[in-house]
């Protein structure tokens, strides 16, 4: 989501550019942190080196890719297998040490998602049964609603359920201020049978879900604003019973993650970089997010090429980069990878970069908020992260680049990172937000439409991207990597 150039690179007729990835010399051993200076020498490299050109090679692969399977790379499926072969194949030719890492993950097949409200005049609301949610007995789940309270918090915490309320009841909750797993839990301990959660905005259903099966204790489902108000207010004036009925499979599925780093430098001083590879089903996820994954292996192979040129001066920390799959399933491949790591390793990491989305066709320039400045949600990352973001605006600033705070809001990788202390940051052009009519002012483009309309559809292609928020986002990627592959000082280390 998320220059200092020494000539102006241009992207003329990208779209006819689909080559094979270049194969880059083998990365050579690290020399000393002292035979590198402050001012970033690779830095500057980098930056001059990496190219849009270079990188749409990887996201007309990608397009390619996802053309010959079903029209996406979703986690779990011959396209994320080939996208994921792709990336693993042209680094080990790079001279990357590369690895798989494989985990497991669920796909949920719906078969049935009804919500009937009974009485006199049965009637049957729009439905989404929630991902990896617990199927209803065959029949349905028949029972009173009980009404959580609306709040600041609907739903979140043990008082909005009073007790003895919902024992053997169907919860309706609205939606809002905290994850659709914690609300379930919530009505579960207060003995609901059942939770519906109704929308807080918009005319559709609710369409939320949990990580994992076993995250799924009581059937969940969600409706609409308009249902969701009408049944509430029914049930204050009197008993209203439903009957739920959802039935869903889970089927379990191997995916894998690919992490390549740097054969030299400290590695006590890890430069982590990550992006996920998967899209969702229902497209081929170009922008989303073959953009930040294109532009991480465009910046590896570049970086490849400038350990090798400089005979053995390459960087002075470890560069690791990694590609996340099953991000679209609630960031999973990073929460694995993560998890497997122990306390030492984790120390080892001196930062985390992500970038997800980083070519949207109506785009903000947005910075991961890490001293929270903008007081926006989530508090400020962990310590080093406003160093990141200052390091990110500085480098924008000086090539005359708009640029603004994103909200540290957890739909992406930096998420597991940001849970175990490791400092984070990055960029993003925008998802579903639309774009205000400010926002049009400074960086063009339609105020009033979302920053990328095709967000998780099927015309997330290499027709729809903008293609100059994309070089500027691999400018700063390349900017970051070389300045701390070389030197921590920037960060405070």
């Amino acid at each position: 989501m998320r220059t200092i150039r020494h000539r102006r690179r241009s992207i003329p007729a990208l779209a006819a550019l689909a080559a094979a990835a270049v194969a880059a010399p083998v990365l050579l051993a690290a020399a000393p942190a002292s035979a590198h200076p402050r001012e970033g020498r690779l830095a500057k490299e980098l930056v001059e080196e990496v190219t849009a050109r270079g990188a749409y090679r990887h996201l007309a692969k990608f397009q390619q890719i996802a053309d010959a399977n079903g029209g996406n790379r979703a986690a779990g499926t011959p396209g994320h297998a080939a996208s994921a072969a792709y990336v693993h194949d042209t680094l080990k030719k790079a001279g990357y040490d590369v690895a798989y890492q494989d985990f497991d993950i669920y796909e949920a097949h719906t078969k049935t998602e009804k919500t009937t409200v009974l009485g006199d005049r049965p009637r049957e609301l729009a439905t989404a049964a929630f991902t990896f949610t617990r199927s209803t007995p065959a029949g349905g789940l028949t029972a009173p609603l009980a009404l959580a309270r609306v709040d600041d918090t609907p739903g979140c915490t043990a008082d909005d359920y009073p007790a003895g309320a919902f024992t053997g009841k169907i919860a309706l909750v609205k939606r809002g201020a905290c994850t659709f797993v914690e609300k379930q839990r919530a009505a579960a301990a207060a003995g609901a049978a059942g939770v519906i959660v109704y929308n807080h905005s918009g005319t559709t259903p609710v369409r939320g879900g949990f990580s994992s099966p076993s995250e799924g204790t009581i059937p969940s489902a969600g409706i609409s604003l308009a249902d969701g108000e009408a049944l509430a207010a029914a049930a204050a004036e009197g008993e209203v019973t439903v009957r739920l009925d959802l039935d869903q499979e889970h089927v379990k599925k191997t995916t894998r993650n690919v992490i390549a780093e740097t054969k030299g430098g400290r590695a006590d001083r890890v430069v982590a970089v990550g992006a996920h590879l998967d899209s969702v089903p229902e497209g081929p996820g170009i922008n989303d997010n073959g953009s930040g994954s294109a532009g991480l292996l465009e910046v590896a192979l570049k970086l490849a090429d400038e350990g090798a040129d400089r005979k053995g001066r390459g960087p002075a920390n470890k560069v690791r980069f990694a590609w996340w799959s099953a991000e679209e399933l609630g960031l999973l491949g990073s929460e694995h990878y993560v998890a497997q790591l122990s306390e030492k390793q984790k120390k080892d990491i001196a930062l985390y970069l992500n970038f997800d989305m980083i070519a949207s066709p109506n785009p903000v320039q947005f910075v991961y908020d890490g001293d929270d400045s903008d007081k926006t949600g989530a508090g400020a990352g962990p310590a080093g992260s406003a160093q990141i973001e200052s390091l990110i605006n500085g480098f924008l600033d000086r090539k005359g680049k708009p640029h603004e705070g994103s909200d540290f809001d957890g739909r992406s990788d930096y998420g597991p990172f940001i849970e175990n202390g490791i400092p984070a940051g990055g960029t993003f052009t925008g998802a579903e937000g639309v774009k205000t009519a400010e926002q049009a002012k400074r960086y063009g483009g339609t105020a009033g439409a979302p920053y990328d309309p095709n967000y998780h559809g099927a015309g997330d292609t290499l027709k729809n991207l903008d293609l100059k928020a994309f070089d500027t986002n691999l400018d700063v990627i390349a900017y970051a990597v070389g300045t701390y592959a070389q030197d921590l000082s920037p960060l405070g280390k």
